[in-house]
């Protein structure tokens, strides 16, 4: 397939993503190591993710629950063949494999898909509801669990985008804090869909503003402190405006990641 990485191509990639977040975080006064790049594996092959694991990478992204459970069944095989493995192998051909890798849920997640995503995933980025909440909640206590998410912001109110409208999100935030199987970790957006990445630095800034106000009053305490925003285009406007999380895929992945 056209544009498809082999493992040589994705390391350049790899590094070439890395040198991005560097050149910003460096422009923009921040620490390079504070900002986290989760790897969205949408339309990666198999090949490819084992690669990148192998690399050492252990933050991944899916968006569809179907395609997360065959992914993170297909990875769970590799990590424990590689383990068993180990011990006859050299040293450094396992130096780089993490324990465990986290995955997280980053595209729209139906209620109906909460009982099927909740075991898979260490943090969900797309909570846009109150009763989306609920239903993750609810089933968490049926497990005796916590689970990690973040609120989907919308701040432009954009028809064709998820989130919570930028007005509602600190009182949403309140009414999450008291759930005690939830946690809230922070907030997610996505920029719009252009060709200027400049764009996106609106939604952001306004983004970032509202993650100012929950940290300022509190809410969700010190656990509180994620902002995922950018990604492979607009990367560098959101660390920016002050990003820690990035959900890349096709700067990684190659042109068919779109």
């Amino acid at each position: 397939m056209e544009g498809v990485m082999g493992p040589t191509q994705l390391k350049d990639a790899y590094r070439r993503v890395y040198d991005r977040i560097q050149a910003a975080a460096d422009k923009s006064g921040r620490r390079a190591s504070d900002i986290k790049m989760v790897a969205v594996t949408k339309y990666a092959s198999p090949d490819q993710i084992r690669a990148l694991v192998e690399m050492g990478h252990a933050e991944l992204g899916e968006s569809k629950i179907q395609q997360l459970a065959q992914r993170v069944a297909m990875l769970d095989e590799f990590l424990a063949r590689k383990k068993t493995l180990a011990g006859a192998a050299p040293r450094s051909s396992v130096d780089d494999l993490p324990e465990k890798v986290r995955w997280h849920m980053v595209g729209h997640l139906q209620r109906n898909k909460v009982k099927q995503t909740i075991p898979l995933v260490g943090l969900i980025h797309s909570v846009d509801s109150l009763r989306l909440a609920e239903e993750i909640h609810n089933y968490a206590a049926r497990l005796d669990t916590v689970v990690d998410i973040l609120i989907q912001v919308n701040p432009s109110s954009e028809p064709t985008k998820s989130g919570v409208a930028g007005p509602a999100v600190v009182h949403l935030a309140d009414q999450i804090d008291t759930m005690m199987h939830l946690r809230l970790r922070g907030l997610m957006t996505m920029g719009p869909n252009t060709d200027n990445p400049e764009d996106a630095r609106q939604v952001f800034a306004r983004t970032a503003d509202i993650f100012a106000e929950l940290q300022k009053e509190k809410v969700g305490g010190a656990d509180c402190n994620i902002l995922s925003m950018g990604m492979s285009d607009d990367m560098e406007i959101a660390i920016e405006e002050g990003a820690n999380v990035l959900r890349i895929g096709r700067a990684l992945f190659g042109e068919q990641a779109k």
